[in-house]
């Protein structure tokens, strides 16, 4: 019997649910956007795609679009290449790493419409962020949009906000949490899945393309997000949508 790749999709977005709870409106807030300044065809770029959930979401809502789903993660492509397929030929999975300078490689066409990313800018080098903002001013064609749903932090001038998030998400993301909302956790997801043994493989691969690799401890805050895509040429930018400091950020080429 194969992978019910189906069924590791559906557990992965209810676990990503439990970190992010308002991970559905976060993704209704960048569609709605798409709709009021895009036509109704368009080739979009999801960057850091995962198994594909924000593709596969973009996808069913506009018909006439196309994706190019991108991932350094083999396990997470393989997830979503066999949960999703190419959706009659809407959607390209691409595997390239967003903190190499040649990482535009891999999305095979230019320009492109729109670019979206969803909780994965924070696991980037500052100086690797900056290199892909600049990247994706040479990748949008003008007037082309950026979207990236992410916690950006509240910077210096903001303490009181600060303090308020931290306080709304303090233990909100520990197991004892997620167990009493009857919830698996990222970890639990994961061990879960690396016991299918078909992927063994992949989890070797994974394995050695992640060494030494490791989230920054201080990540960037909203307000160097904002200077990074005003250095790369982006005209305007700005909070669209946001819970304290999970916001949805839009930049307009």
């Amino acid at each position: 019997m194969g992978i019910d790749w189906t069924q590791w999709l559906r557990r992965w977005d209810a676990q990503q649910q439990g970190y992010v709870p308002e991970r559905e409106a976060r993704f209704t807030a960048m569609f709605d956007v798409v709709a009021q300044l895009l036509p109704a065809s368009f080739v979009a770029v999801d960057l850091a795609c995962g198994p594909g959930s924000l593709s596969q979401r973009l996808l069913s809502r506009f018909p006439q679009a196309r994706v190019i789903a991108m991932d350094m993660d083999p396990v997470m492509l393989a997830v979503g290449r066999g949960a999703l397929g190419t959706v009659d030929g809407r959607l390209q999975w691409a595997r390239a790493d967003l903190a190499s300078p040649t990482w535009r490689e891999a999305v095979g066409e230019t320009p492109v419409d729109v670019v979206l990313s969803s909780t994965a800018m924070h696991w980037l080098p500052l100086e690797s962020l900056a290199r892909l903002y600049r990247d994706l001013g040479g990748l949008l064609r003008p007037g082309g949009l950026f979207l990236n749903a992410d916690h950006m932090t509240f910077g210096s001038r903001h303490p009181t906000f600060a303090r308020l998030d931290g306080q709304a998400r303090d233990g909100q993301w520990t197991d004892a949490a997620f167990a009493a909302r009857g919830a698996e956790t990222s970890e639990q997801w994961w061990t879960a899945l690396a016991a299918e043994p078909e992927l063994a493989p992949l989890f070797a691969e994974r394995a050695e393309l992640y060494a030494g690799k490791q989230r920054p401890e201080a990540q960037p805050g909203f307000d160097t997000h904002r200077a990074l895509l005003d250095e790369a040429g982006f005209r305007e930018s700005g909070t669209i949508w946001q819970v304290l400091s999970d916001r949805v950020l839009l930049a307009v080429r």
